[in-house]
């Protein structure tokens, strides 16, 4: 573990054979489910932090189109639970929501990616943690 601030713990990083990058992050909020789902499941939410989502199809299967990003499919949707986006180029990014106690939100985040770069997560996070804070 490399360090933890305002909630955000950065997990081990592997390569696998193939070259695939995986970054982990454990992410904790006071707010509940709802408030974090909002924020990384909804068009709305995304562009509060992350990118303006040009196209979004909250479902299995549905198209996604984050700007400076780039455009995939919902490659796994449980509401509340599970926001899985496959962005052409950049890899699979999976947001697994747990609800702690008594009224948090624990978020385990995974971003597998053929680069093998600093996509900013840890910065891109802090953005996150400051827009689910300021939502109602």
């Amino acid at each position: 573990m490399t360090g933890v601030t305002r909630g955000i713990e950065e997990g081990a990083t592997e390569t696998r054979e193939d070259g695939t990058r995986v970054l982990h992050y454990l992410l904790r909020f006071p707010q509940p489910v709802e408030n974090v789902w909002a924020a990384v499941a909804t068009s709305e939410g995304l562009g509060g932090w992350l990118a303006a989502a040009e196209a979004f199809e909250p479902r299995l299967g549905g198209a996604v189109t984050l700007r400076g990003i780039g455009s995939g499919r919902i490659t796994a949707w449980d509401v509340e639970r599970i926001a899985e986006y496959t962005v052409e180029g950049r890899g699979r990014i999976r947001f697994h929501l747990e609800p702690t106690r008594p009224s948090g939100t624990t978020v385990r985040f995974t971003h597998e990616s053929p680069r093998d770069e600093d996509p900013g997560w840890h910065q891109r996070f802090e953005h996150l943690s400051a827009y689910v804070e300021g939502t109602p």
